[in-house]
């Protein structure tokens, strides 16, 4: 990756400039080109390092919740458990893991019983059995902004507890449901994307400054981006809290919960570690367990991405 690449990818992960000629902002705070900053983040685009260019939304504030499921399914059923899952726009992510409960996937709809739904009609259509559907309790750290130039996964800037579910939702009029659809997709490839969509770049400010909205920016891929190596952590503690908040402040882990332990899987406290390399990735691990004095826990590493999407509101 180009020097250039790099430092703008810094910053239009958590920066993009929310102005009329974004790149020409960009293009100043880096010393280049108009052409140059959007000749750089369309490569990086092109490349598939920057998967989505948008905004990232809050879902709870939007009215939606959010359940992560975990099940099982036969190695020779993955296939076509995959492409069931791919036909389900709810399902955003769909990971094989390295556990007996091998697929983990993501789940957002408006109410609980839509989730339990669609879980149902997976059991009925698919091999997936044995299907567990997650809340988070408490939410320690939430950030997907990959830092690859420095060295570190991740900046523990972008926090965000669930204290903040006790906010009121967020009721959209019309012009606000286009305004969030269309954000939450990929923004025009061109260099004055929010005029291209009719949009007024102060509502985005709003939509951030109102917190619905956690962040605008490039949204990655991990292993084009240089981060080759991730699992998530399962911890079994008596100390939740101490846990979460020490995890919170690794750089290495993008997302931490507590979630209520089930039968099979006797862990309390989840996080998400990113690495530049395996060695990383397990010293990181090792430093945090070590951390915590040695809890029980799983490392369960992702073998296989089955679907990794972002979610689109007010379809």
């Amino acid at each position: 990756m180009e020097a250039l690449d790099r430092k703008i990818l810094e910053i239009v992960q958590d920066g993009f400039p929310l102005e009329e000629r974004p790149y020409a902002a960009l293009g100043r705070l880096l010393g280049v080109s108009e052409e140059e900053a959007f000749d750089s983040v369309e490569g990086l685009r092109k490349s598939g390092v920057i998967r989505r260019l948008g905004g990232v939304y809050d879902s709870r504030r939007l009215g939606y919740i959010s359940r992560l499921c975990a099940g099982v399914v036969g190695v020779n059923e993955l296939e076509s458990f995959a492409a069931a899952v791919d036909k389900i726009p709810a399902i955003t992510h769909n990971y094989v893991r390295s556990h007996a409960y091998n697929v983990w996937f993501t789940v957002i709809a408006r109410s609980e019983s839509e989730i339990q739904e669609t879980v149902r009609g997976l059991e009925a259509e698919t091999a997936l059995h044995d299907a567990h559907v997650l809340s988070a309790s408490k939410m320690f750290k939430i950030n997907t902004v990959m830092k690859a130039a420095s060295g570190q996964a991740t900046e523990s800037k972008v926090v965000d507890k669930l204290d903040s579910k006790g906010a009121e939702p967020f009721v959209p009029e019309a012009k606000d449901r286009r305004r969030i659809n269309l954000l939450c997709q990929d923004i025009p490839h061109t260099k004055t994307p929010f005029s291209d969509l009719g949009i007024d770049v102060a509502e985005i400010r709003g939509d951030l400054d109102q917190k619905i909205m956690r962040r605008f920016g490039a949204v990655l891929r991990h292993q084009q981006a240089g981060f080759d190596a991730n699992a998530m952590v399962c911890l079994a503690v008596a100390d939740t809290e101490r846990a979460g908040m020490l995890l919170a402040e690794d750089p290495h882990v993008s997302h931490c919960y507590e979630r209520a332990p089930f039968e099979g899987f006797p862990y309390n406290v989840y996080a998400m570690f990113h690495g530049q390399s395996e060695a990383e990735l397990e010293q990181s691990i090792c430093s945090a367990v070590s951390a915590l004095n040695g809890p029980d826990h799983a490392v369960l590493t992702s073998l296989k991405e089955l679907k990794k999407t972002s979610f689109v509101y007010f379809a």
